[in-house]
């Protein structure tokens, strides 16, 4: 006797939907009375905050301060703009530039919603 084996056939694959909403930096470039705390330690101490950004990155401490740090957080976080714009900023107004970075990594924080 011969006993047939029944197969399970799917007929539609499994769906992975990863929805990107575009995003938007949480306070503006000069908006530094968003917090204080941030915005003295970026006008007194720019390379200790430059740090405190690439720790919470998990990047090297030299890096918190740099473009490519700058346009990895605004495409991980789907923030529109351009890596010139990120160079502009960062190279023009270094202190406003760090400054909103770790505002927005404080309110994703707190959010529950930085990765």
């Amino acid at each position: 006797v011969l006993a047939m084996a029944t197969q399970t056939v799917i007929t539609v694959p499994p769906q992975f939907s990863v929805t990107h909403q575009r995003g938007e930096w949480h306070t503006g470039l000069t908006d530094c009375c968003s917090d204080c705390g941030v915005c003295f330690c970026g006008m007194f101490c720019l390379p200790c905050l430059s740090c405190q950004v690439a720790g919470d990155m998990n990047e090297c401490c030299l890096c918190g301060s740099s473009v490519a740090m700058r346009t990895l957080y605004r495409t991980r976080y789907n923030i529109p703009g351009s890596i010139l714009g990120d160079f502009c900023a960062l190279m023009w107004c270094t202190p406003c530039a760090v400054c909103q970075l770790k505002r927005d990594i404080n309110r994703r924080k707190a959010a529950g919603a930085f990765w």
